[in-house]
């Protein structure tokens, strides 16, 4: 593969670039620590990874030593050669490898088996791969990580060790990429969750968060904003059960296709499920009454708390829980309706999600093969959603085959401030609940139809959502959002009582405020409300006593100098009502 063929930013080039890489590193391995066995090198979205069984850790100081190897092996740079072989003679060149053996014997009989050779080491892979190892640049390679990993995915087999690594055409790239995960760290929600007073987990409830005070504080601050918007754009809230009978997840077809996700349980000898989404009570809802075309389209939303059965391995701060509040929200609408109903649900997802200074990306997945439904409305289905996009002045890729069962769906992918990416929002057509629920509307012309509906959710879930911001802005959330909107800190005692007054003022007007009183230094009380992110200080001294001002200064360490009560709550006010980020 040359170089003027493909550059790094090529998907295909980059994917094949770190394909390499995983080689180099299993070469490295197996120079070093030949007794290791190597089971399987891909490359994945952020880098490469290798799976080796090892009867020993890999320490980071023999991660080290692997790195090492590996810029000797590309300064070798030994051609990379592609040979295939029948079954037999791969399985005898494969014969000190079991896992290379048990992959061999899985290929269907009688295809020939690829390899690829580099110097003294041969590896079996479909490939592709680069034409040399010198085409990777030593110096701009890093292994980041290992972790257990079990073979095939199967917990009852054996335990691997998994080397993770990334490397770059370029060293400084390779070190805006470090610098980027340093950064990333430093943000890990789960990190901020704990040292600004949002959330815990326990080992009592693994994958079901505790919200602590500051983090209802948040999460509800949250809510009133969506509530807020969904009133604004034409939505009724409702709430549904938690728990409800077999017979209606039969019907809703999630007993027979996602039981195993489900908690379930028996009441009066009788067959119930925590709802796992809030979808089939939402068509309760709707049966519970008659409806004319009139009262179309009816903009359902829903805050509710559902239940998954996530595997332990899986489990992941806020980002992967067992139980979670989805912002969902379900539209009934006549065909005709379809286009200017998703517009307007994408005119509240800009608005939402410029609040956070957040962009995104969309993607359109389609008809999937094991769809069910009239392929023509399939077709009318995806023409619509391509065409509201597109009026609207925006692009879109297409995901090909991936949408749901039940109709195609736009997926939203956001972009934070470390320009990862996440699939928060998401509009997804629906033919089917309907028609399973039989739902209905009399029609102008006095005759039954059938409703479509639109599934849709803006921030994802409320508990995600919370670990995206909080990753986002670093948990120096902006004024409107902040656990803490102000920290009134007395210079000495004397101004203990009007750091007091300050306070009840500013909490009078609708101000979060917390006071300082311990007897620390100015210094030290500043830097530990920076530290908790607090948008404000409001230092008062006994000058600020006899003047009745505060002083307020800016997380960023910005002094905004000596103001008066009223000027400081003007300030406040306006950056809080107009949700700016500062």
């Amino acid at each position: 593969m040359a170089d003027n063929q493909f550059t790094f930013d090529n998907p295909e080039y980059r994917h094949t670039y770190w394909h390499s890489c995983s080689h180099i590193l299993a070469q490295a391995v197996k120079r070093l620590y030949p007794e290791v066995k190597l089971a399987i090198g891909p490359a994945i979205d952020n880098g490469f990874y290798y799976d080796l069984y090892s009867p020993f850790p890999f320490t980071p100081e023999i991660m080290e030593q692997l790195e090492g190897e590996m810029r000797k092996i590309c300064k070798e740079k030994l051609k990379i050669e592609r040979f295939e072989l029948p079954r037999e003679e791969a399985l005898e060149l494969m014969k000190d490898e079991p896992f290379k053996l048990e992959l061999i014997r899985d290929l269907p009989e009688g295809e020939p088996i690829s390899f690829y050779k580099q110097g003294e080491f041969t590896d079996l892979c479909a490939g592709p791969h680069l034409d040399s190892t010198g085409r990777v640049k030593g110096n701009a390679i890093k292994l980041t990580a290992c972790n257990a990993a079990y073979w095939r995915g199967d917990s009852n087999r054996e335990t691997l060790q998994r080397i993770y690594g990334i490397a770059f055409p370029k060293k400084d790239q390779l070190d805006e990429y470090l610098a980027k995960l340093e950064e990333a760290k430093r943000r890990d929600h789960r990190k901020l969750g704990k040292e600004l007073g949002l959330f815990t987990l326990m080992e009592e409830g693994p994958g079901f968060p505790f919200f602590l005070p500051k983090g209802m504080v948040l999460r509800n601050t949250l809510i009133d904003y969506w509530r807020q918007v969904h009133k604004r754009y034409g939505y009724v809230e409702i709430s549904t059960p938690m728990i409800l009978n077999r017979q209606l997840w039969e019907r809703s077809g999630h007993w027979d296709h996602y039981k195993q996700n489900m908690y379930t349980t028996v009441i009066d000898g009788e067959d119930f499920a925590i709802k796992p989404m809030n979808c089939p009570g939402g068509m309760l809802v709707y049966k519970s009454e008659p409806h004319s075309y009139r009262d179309l389209p009816l903009r359902v939303g829903e805050l509710g708390l559902v239940h998954r059965h996530e595997l332990s391995g899986a489990l992941h701060g806020l980002f992967r829980v067992r139980c979670f509040t989805q912002d969902d929200a379900h539209i009934f609408m006549t065909w005709d309706q379809m286009k200017d109903e998703i517009k307007n649900v994408v005119r509240l997802f800009d608005e939402v999600y410029s609040v956070f200074g957040l962009s995104y990306q969309i993607e359109l997945s389609t008809m999937p093969e094991d769809h069910m439904g009239d392929e023509k409305d399939w077709e009318f289905a995806q023409e619509t959603l391509k065409e509201a996009i597109s009026e609207m002045g925006k692009s879109f890729v297409i995901n090909e085959g991936d949408g749901a069962f039940y109709g195609p769906k736009l997926d939203f992918h956001l972009a934070d401030s470390l320009g990862r990416t996440w699939q928060c929002g998401t509009i997804q057509l629906d033919m089917q609940l309907p028609e399973r629920f039989e739902l209905e509307y009399t029609g102008a012309d006095g005759e039954k139809h059938r409703p479509v509906m639109i599934h849709r959710v803006v921030l994802g879930s409320i508990e995600r959502f919370i670990g995206v911001i909080t990753e986002h802005f670093g948990g120096a959330f902006p004024a409107w959002l902040a656990p803490v909107q102000v920290k009134v800190l007395p210079v000495t005692d004397r101004a203990s009582a009007y750091a007091d007054e300050v306070e009840r003022a500013l909490t009078a007007a609708g101000f979060r405020v917390e006071v300082d009183h311990r007897s620390e230094k100015l210094g030290y009380k500043i830097r530990e409300a920076q530290g908790q992110k607090v948008p404000y200080m409001l230092v008062v001294g006994d000058k600020d006593m006899e003047n009745r001002t505060v002083s307020p200064r800016h997380r960023s360490g910005k002094d905004l100098g000596a103001m008066s009560w009223e000027d400081f709550t003007s300030l406040l006010r306006e950056e809080v009502e107009s949700k700016a980020i500062r």
